[in-house]
């Protein structure tokens, strides 16, 4: 497979681009799955010995990858503790 984006590339330099940004679209694509896999608190690898990580999330704490005019800094928690 790569044997043949190397010929093309050879015979058309033009779709060196093309297979640059397919390459970095799938490299973050890739990435960000990962991210959301490992990182989210909504996932739970480990059953046995957390089977509940959104328990044990703080309202500082921010999980999201982008949060528009949030200040996480400064929040306060509404709910008891479990």
């Amino acid at each position: 497979m790569f044997r043949t984006i190397f010929v093309h590339a050879k015979k058309h330099p033009s779709l060196i681009p093309l297979f640059a940004f397919i390459g970095a679209g799938a490299a973050g694509a890739t990435l960000y799955l990962a991210r959301l896999a490992l990182r989210n608190p909504d996932v739970s690898w480990d059953r046995k010995n957390n089977p509940e990580p959104w328990n044990k999330l703080g309202p500082q704490e921010q999980y999201k990858f982008f949060a528009v005019n949030m200040d996480y800094s400064k929040l306060k928690k509404n709910g008891p503790d479990f």
